[in-house]
């Protein structure tokens, strides 16, 4: 048996799988390991990321799957499951094996581990549907509009697309509060991912940009949030807005969980 240890992050498990192909290994006595635990008679080999050879395995993906079944094989990543990395190389190394079409990567729901590899990528699909709902921007001082998250995936890299292509002319931020990390999109640039204590606010004369580096950290704070001169009027008025149209007869509270978990709500303005 072969354990190749990775970091937890896309780059270093495409990186995995690229050497255990480098290497001739046979799928069936590899693993691919996001945890230090001990596997017993388990020959370990550390993995560090090389973008080279993450690259390659993602181009092999596209060209082989298709762009569908990548993305899918891309949110089953984003997940916290400790398995994803085993689940994602093994459903690779049985689509290559069978020669599967594009878009065909996950038709052998019998397979345990394809299955566990679809079962996580709709998790983490389900999660970002939700999050294109409910995610609430703020008018920060500046301009700037800031957005926080805390979602049991790692989807950041998912929704600054979105976003990027819906607001090309706003500076705005998403910063996933749980892991961290911030995307920014910078007016006129593209989107980048960064941890979020490098991010800047430069004030300008026409009112504050976003960089990577500056001279002061990142100042708005969830405790202490210096919004523009209008959002808090803004914000109180959707929230009288939305208890304005409820109707008190056809409440239905357990409904209203299913449609909208409670873990979203403390980052949404009408809660």
């Amino acid at each position: 048996m072969i354990a190749y240890r990775c970091e937890d992050s896309p780059e270093c498990i495409f990186t995995a799988i690229y050497r255990a192909y480098e290497e001739k290994c046979d799928p069936r006595d590899t693993r691919i390991c996001l945890t230090e635990d001990p596997l017993l008679f388990a020959e370990d080999r550390p993995v560090t990321v090389e973008e080279e050879k993450a690259e390659k395995v993602l181009r092999t993906l596209r060209r082989r799957f298709g762009e569908e079944d990548l993305q899918s094989l891309c949110l089953c990543l984003a997940s916290p499951s400790e398995d994803k990395g085993q689940a994602a190389y093994r459903t690779i190394a049985k689509g290559l094996g069978r020669g599967c079409r594009p878009g065909h990567l996950f038709d052998d729901l019998a397979d345990p581990d394809v299955h566990k590899a679809f079962a996580l990528a709709r998790g983490a699909g389900n999660e970002l549907h939700h999050l294109y709902g409910f995610l609430r921007f703020q008018e920060l001082e500046g301009g700037i509009l800031y957005a926080r998250i805390g979602p049991k995936n790692d989807l950041t890299a998912f929704l600054m697309p979105h976003f990027a292509d819906r607001f090309p002319e706003e500076n705005f931020l998403i910063q996933d509060e749980p892991r961290g990390l911030c995307g920014v999109h910078p007016v006129g640039k593209e989107w980048f991912l960064v941890q979020s204590g490098q991010i800047f606010l430069r004030a300008g004369a026409e009112g504050e940009s976003i960089e990577e580096r500056g001279t002061a950290p990142l100042r708005q704070t969830r405790e202490r949030l210096m919004f523009s001169a209008g959002e808090e009027e803004i914000q109180e008025l959707f929230r009288c807005f939305c208890r304005t149209i409820a109707i008190e007869e056809r409440w239905n509270l357990e409904l209203q969980r299913n449609l909208l978990p409670l873990r979203f709500r403390g980052y949404m303005t009408e809660f």
